[in-house]
This record gives C-alpha cells, structure tokens and sequence, in this order.
C-alpha cells in the first residue's frame, strides 16, 4: 500500500489543523492505521492509531484530548484533527499502515508502511 499525507503547515500556537492521508489499494480495510511524528533530533514517536473497522482508537498521553484519529475505509483515507496546538507539536507528521489485528501497542518497529511526512510548524 502506498500512502501520501498532507495538509501540514504553519499554525499559531492553539491553532488547528487536519492532516490527511490518501492510501493506494484495495485492502486498506485491513490494516490498522496510525500517525506518528519525528520533530528535529529526536526519534520517530508514535501518535495515535486507529483499528482497521474505525470503533477504537489510542493516543499517546501528551496529545489526548486536542488529536482525533478518524478513517474512512470507502475512500481509503485516515485523518487526524488537531486542535489546541502547541509548539511542541512542531514535527513531521508520516501516517503508517499495519497489518496487526488490533491497534493497541502500535509501535515504530512493526509499521509495515510509511507515508512521506507532512511538516507540522506550531509558532508561538
């Protein structure tokens, strides 16, 4: 599977932004999507992920509440709406895709494939 996301930018802090990410093929069902984000010289951390039907859902601590993962299986496409934005939320955001059964645990380590990254800049 192929995936492109998009819709980054520049945004004042407590700012909004919807990320999206188009997926290629015909068993996007099939996997369990996340995001993930790399800020400059630090590892790659894992964000949220979403199960393959869209009924649950994990984030990580720092973003609970202000990130909302959502999927939409028909037009093969995951979205992450941010909204409070901080600046520590500057980083490249890349979507994955993974063949495990559930989404919980999602880690850097499994992900089966990678988007390209769309770059997220929080001013404050």
């Amino acid at each position: 599977v192929q995936l492109q996301a998009s819709g980054g930018g520049l945004v004042q802090a407590g700012g909004s932004l919807r990320l999206s990410c188009a997926a290629s093929g015909r068993t996007f069902s099939s996997y369990v999507m996340g995001w993930f984000r790399q800020a400059p010289g630090k590892e790659r951390e894992f964000v949220a992920s979403i199960s393959r039907s869209g009924d649950s859902t994990y984030y990580t601590d720092s973003v609970k509440g202000r990130f909302t993962i959502s999927r939409d299986n028909a037009k093969n496409t995951v979205t992450l709406q941010i909204i409070s934005l901080k600046p520590e939320d500057t980083a490249v955001y890349y979507c994955a895709a993974d063949r495990r059964p559930i989404a919980a645990g999602l880690r850097r380590s499994g992900v089966d494939y990678w988007g390209k990254g769309t770059q997220v800049t929080v001013s404050s």
